[in-house]
């Protein structure tokens, strides 16, 4: 690492984080600046930067901004966002715009020193709550993946989860009362339930009533 763009408008916060990048890649040169209009100008007249750190809230813009126009103009850039808000809404928006690392300002120095340095080792610099909000949102619980169910077995299950009788269910989608149960039988194989109940529990998870 031999530049870094630091885009910071708290002066405080600007000189620790510009510390502690110089701590992490001793011969990494830092340039900061407060203000999108700054960094941008910044990137017009100098090479692109080996990495970028990168706050979110900013006097006159959002730092989600910057990171898309510099994942476009120079995808070599290594963009991590430095910032106190650790919700979905900033850390998602941020790594879509092609942030590849995503920092807690709340993190002890030592920490922060320890992430930045996996970069050269491949490792995405990662704050451990951004890590685990990460996870958890790509998770997946069993009732919620994709039962592969047909069309009319959704509508099937969709109507016993309200409590219809086989009856009302048949009349509903205009079949033969005699199909219903057989569409069940189908429903419970590949929902892996056994009872009406359960049945209906997984059609609330899966929003269907």
């Amino acid at each position: 690492m031999k530049t870094c763009l630091l885009l910071e408008d708290v002066p405080e916060a600007s000189d620790w984080l510009a510390h502690t990048v110089r701590a992490s890649f001793p011969e990494i040169e830092v340039a900061a600046v407060a203000r999108l209009a700054e960094a941008r100008a910044w990137i017009a007249s100098h090479p692109a930067p080996d990495i970028a750190l990168v706050d979110l809230g900013l006097p006159d813009g959002n730092g989600v901004d910057f990171i898309a126009e510099l994942n476009y103009r120079a995808s070599g850039t290594i963009c991590v966002v430095a910032s106190i808000f650790d919700d979905d809404q900033h850390i998602f928006p941020a790594l879509r715009a092609g942030a590849r690392g995503y920092l807690l300002k709340d993190q002890s120095q030592g920490a922060i020193i320890e992430l930045l340095q996996g970069i050269i080792a491949g490792r995405p610099p990662l704050s451990p709550a951004v890590a685990r909000k990460m996870l958890s949102h790509f998770r997946v619980p069993p009732e919620l993946s994709n039962p592969m169910l047909t069309e009319r077995e959704t509508e099937v299950l969709r109507l016993i989860a309200r409590g219809l009788t086989t009856a009302e269910v048949a009349r509903m989608l205009d079949i033969s009362a005699n199909t219903v149960p057989s569409y069940v039988k189908e429903i419970y194989r590949k929902l892996n339930v056994c009872s009406r109940a359960e049945a209906a529990l997984t059609a609330r998870n899966l929003g269907l009533v």
